[in-house]
Formats: structure tokens, sequence, C-alpha cells
């Protein structure tokens, strides 16, 4: 009977310790709900940006965006199409007098900096004035910040100017001592995405591609910072070389900011631009809720649509979120906007490392059959490269920022052999029967035969034929050209505009415009695709992926960015991948 008690008391502790944390979930959902009236901006207002978190696409459609329990902070980050359209209202806006950015963490591709400074630059247009101040200045955020009509520092702060480096993890180390060997069958000289697994260092085709990307990321860097600080580059060039920026007074002494300031000596000034009394509080607005002020835009009337589709994460089969490109998602999205006669023209949004070679070519298929009814182009983001650039090729027009990271052009497989591992390691052996001499092609427990080998560098020599047609015929150049460029080599979007595989840089409104005067449009209205899902869609799998997330950044800290290399570098064994090498990550 004790026993009975005790397991209905346990029975009720759970069911209302259950209740709670439901209780404060719809809580969270009807709070977030009301959290999206409309905004009333104060006049004489400043903008606040203070970006420390990574920029998606798209702002997310978050359930637990402004709930925080169980230790849990909401995601309250705002993506990059809100950032720019808030950027671009405030420039109209009369109750916006300027912007003061803040300190942040440039977690994203320098490709959406790019964007961002570029709004920067066009919100200065208007007469407006932006401040931006920080404790420490990273390089992502001091180029963003740069285009500030003044900078300012903590006079005790860190101001990181010393040149840019990339850096890749090998774990072929460990996977020898664990008797694990990792099969490669490949095309491209460049194709490096195979390295981590096989090489203890960087091959020296390797070392050539990313010393001159990076080469091509740091000139565009430094071009930009010395256009809007006034500095040659030569002279920013050999301030980082020499590291003569030490402290804040270094920064100031060679012109990189405009002053050494204290946060009360920095609001001191935003009062004085404003004609705030010392003794009152500078009216502002945050970006994410600078959001819900203003008209609704979805209300336009206009019957001539474009339709942006959002291709953003790694490409795999099936059916994904918003955080990845599945190939089911993405070609409904591409079907349905091209049987609509109300969609004139599409812009596919990429930003993509690449991934499964299959998926990419049914997506490629669906940009195909767009093509030939109404004009498609591509505006690439941070990175748009192997089967990113994949899915792009057959487009009109293709727009890239400098920094884009694209190319790419190859193809590769990795089948694991554990057999070491097994009989060596955990003494586990293996046998068996087949009906036919390739019944157990791809088994993991033992190494490839020689003929299996040629059936599957067959295969991807043919995937790798395709990708090159593909390319040749949707670029107007000869197959022989593109195997050239291609052999898996990563350009930046600066260099691949020389070699033809990209048209123009700009940014996604560029590619928006291109497409309405493709179509010839004057009056249209944007519709995104694929459409995101609603709160109670997403309620379960954001929870447990942000409790997930929470727990490893608690437990790694700064070493989860090599967590998340190793599980992207471990998921691509045994399908044939259209997979850029790696995440590019400049620091």
């Amino acid at each position: 009977m004790k026993q009975f008690f005790k397991f209905v008391l346990a029975t009720f502790v759970g069911i209302t310790l259950s209740t709670i944390v439901l209780v404060l979930v719809i809580a969270g959902i009807i709070a977030a709900a009301g959290s999206d009236s409309n905004v009333q901006v104060d006049a004489n207002s400043v903008l606040h940006i203070n970006i420390k978190y990574p920029i998606p696409e798209r702002t997310a459609n978050n359930p637990l965006a402004n709930l925080s329990f169980l230790g849990l902070d909401g995601d309250k980050s705002i993506g990059l199409k809100d950032i720019l359209a808030n950027i671009k209202k405030a420039k109209t806006d009369d109750n916006i007098k300027g912007i003061f950015l803040d300190e942040s963490y440039m977690l994203s591709g320098q490709g959406t900096t790019e964007e961002i400074r570029n709004a920067l630059i066009d919100f200065k247009k208007s007469g407006k004035f932006i401040v931006a101040y920080a404790e420490v200045y990273t390089k992502g955020f001091y180029y963003l910040a740069s285009v500030a009509d003044k900078v300012y520092i903590n006079p005790k702060g860190i101001f990181e100017f010393d040149g840019f480096s990339s850096q890749v993890t090998f774990l072929k180390g460990a996977l020898d001592k664990l008797g694990i060997e990792a099969q490669v069958i490949k095309v491209g000289t460049f194709k490096s995405a195979v390295e981590p697994l096989v090489l203890t260092k960087m091959s020296d085709a390797n070392r050539l591609q990313v010393t001159s990307y990076l080469g091509s990321l740091y000139d565009h860097f430094l071009t930009g910072i010395g256009k809007s600080r006034g500095i040659n580059k030569d002279s920013l060039f050999n301030y980082a070389n020499e590291m003569r920026i030490k402290q804040p007074e270094d920064a100031l002494k060679y012109k990189l900011v405009d002053g050494l300031k204290y946060k009360d000596e920095l609001i001191a000034e935003l009062k004085g631009r404003l004609n705030v009394k010392a003794k009152d509080d500078i009216k502002s607005v945050e970006l994410s809720e600078y959001t819900k002020s203003g008209p609704d835009d979805t209300k336009q009337v206009s019957t001539n649509r474009i339709a942006v589709i959002y291709a953003s994460g790694d490409i795999a089969s099936g059916d994904g979120d918003d955080n990845s490109i599945e190939s089911e998602t993405t070609s409904k999205a591409l079907r349905k906007v091209r049987l609509d006669d109300k969609i004139k023209a599409v812009v596919l949004r990429v930003n993509s490392p690449g991934g499964s070679s299959l998926a990419s070519d049914v997506i490629w298929r669906e940009v195909m059959l767009t093509k030939k009814v109404k004009p498609i182009i591509v505006s690439m983001g941070d990175v748009a490269a192997s089967g990113g650039y994949y899915i792009s090729c057959a487009a009109d027009s293709i727009f890239a920022e400098p920094n884009t990271i694209t190319g790419s052009i190859g193809i590769f497989a990795i089948l694991p052999n554990m057999q070491k591992l097994f009989n060596d390691k955990l003494g586990v052996t293996f046998d068996g029967v087949k009906t036919g001499q390739y019944a157990d092609l791809g088994n993991t427990s033992r190494p490839l035969t020689p003929a299996e080998k040629a059936i599957l560098q067959n295969q991807i020599n043919r995937g790798y034929d395709d990708f090159t047609k593909a390319v040749a015929a949707g670029r107007h150049k000869t197959q022989a050209y593109i195997n050239s460029i291609g052999q898996g080599r990563v350009w930046t979007g600066a260099q691949a505009l020389k070699i033809g595989l990209v048209d123009r840089l700009g940014n996604i409104d560029d590619a928006v415009k291109s497409a309405a005067k493709k179509a010839n449009l004057k009056d249209y209205r944007l519709v995104a695709y694929p459409e995101q899902k609603s709160v109670l869609d997403k309620l379960g799998q954001s929870f447990s992926v942000q409790m997930k997330t929470h727990i490893l950044k608690s437990e790694l800290g700064e070493n989860y960015g090599v967590y998340e290399q190793i599980k992207n570098v471990t998921s691509m064994m045994r399908t044939p991948l259209m997979r850029m090498e790696y995440d590019v990550i400049v620091k």
C-alpha cells in the first residue's frame, strides 16, 4: 500500500509539473500573439541596432520567441529580410532621427553583413546620423560600424584589426585511432570537402584556393573600410600586418575611430544630437520592435506579384524546415509559383553550401521548368556553393555580393570502412551470404574492392559531367571552360563575376528590381515562399531543438563550433554530395 501511495504521489507531481510547463508555454504563445500589435514610435527617437545572434534569412515563426523559462531564453533574433526593411523604413520615418549602432557580434556570414552595411550607407542619404559604439570591435562589427558618422570605443576596450585567418579541423588522426578509414571517391582537384577525413593538413591545391578567396575577401574588407574612413587601403593593410592597433588609443591615432568614450559620454552626445535635456531619457526603439511599426506591406493590393523563394541551409531530400533546403519543399514552392498566373517573376534567394547531389538535381529541374514560363533571378547570400550553385545556374541571371562564397563545382562521396574498429577494437566479426557479387556494396564492415571503387568512381564522374553540363548550359559557356574553373574550386562573388559564374554584384533588392524589369512590371508586391510553419506546427520541434542546443552550448562553450563542424563532416558519409568543403569561418 505504501508503494501504491508513492506511485500515486509521483504521478500527481508529474502531471502537475507538466501542466505548469504547458500553461507557461501557452502563456508565451498568447504573449507572442499579443506582441504582434502595431508599435507606436515616439517622435525624436533613435533606432537601436544591437545584433548579438546569427542572422537567418527570415525571422523565424517561433512560438517561444517571447517566452523564457527552465533556463531558456526566447529566441528574439530577427531575420535579414526584416533588418533591411527596418533600415529602409527608418530612412523616411520622420520619428526616427538617427541610428545608434550598438556593440554587436556579427555571427552572420560576410554576405549578410555586406547587405546590412549597404543598407546603412543608403540610410545616410537621408541626412540622418549613425553613431557606432562598442567596448569590443570584432572585425565583422567594425566593417559594419565603419560607415557610421562617428565611431567610438570604450577607453579600455578591445579593437581587433589583425587580418583574416581560416582554420580547418582535421579528423584523420582521431579516425585512425578508432580504426575507421574514410574511403573517398571524388572529382575535382580542389574538392577538399574530404580532406578533414583523409589528411592531417591542407593539400597544396586547397591551400592555393583558400589563399586566393581569403585574399579576395580581405581586399574587399579593406577597400570598404578605406572608402568609409578616408584611409588608403595599403595603409590599412600595414596597420593590420604590423599589428599597430594594440590599444584603443592606437585606433584613434590611425583614425579608425573618432573618439574614446565611456557609455555615459556616448549617451550625452546622443542627447545633444537629439536636443534632449540631460535629465531626460533618450527615446529609442529596438530593431525587433520596429518591425511592428508602420503600415503592413502585406496589405498591398497589386495583382502582379514577384515570388521570393528562400533556399537556406544544407540541401537534402524530403520535406524540411526553415533551416534547411529540402528538395520536396523547395520543389513544391517552385511548382506553385510557376503555375500561379498572378506571379509574374521569381527571385530564388540561395544561401547554401550544398548537400545531396540528388536533391540538388531535383531542385535544378524545377528551376529549369520555371525559367521556361517566367523570369527567375538568383540572389546569392553568404554562400551559394556546390549544390547551392547547381540549383542557381539555370536562372536567367545571378546576383552575388562581392564577398559571397560560391563555385565549388564538384562532387564526392565518402564510405567509411570500420573493419579495424569492429575487429580489433571491439572484437566484433561478421559473416554472411549474398546472391550477387555486389549485393553488399557499401558494407561498412569491410573495405571496398577495386571493382567496387571503379563502379562508384564512374557514378561520381557521371555526376560531375552532369554538373558541368548544367552549368555550361545555364551560363552559356563550353563544358571544357566550366571544367577549367570547376574542379571543386571555391570563388568569391567578385572573382566569380570575372570568370562568368555570376552576372552582377548586388543584393536581393537588386535581384527583385531585375526580375521586375524582365517581367515588365512597374507595380507589384512581393510574396515569400515556402510558407513558414504555423505556431502549433513548430511548437514541439522548436522547444526540443532549443533545449538540445542550450545544453550543448552550455557544456561545450566556445568548442560548440568545433562540434558543429565535426557533425557536418561525419554526416557526409555514404551519400554522393555536391557540398563545399567546409563552412568558411573568417576570424
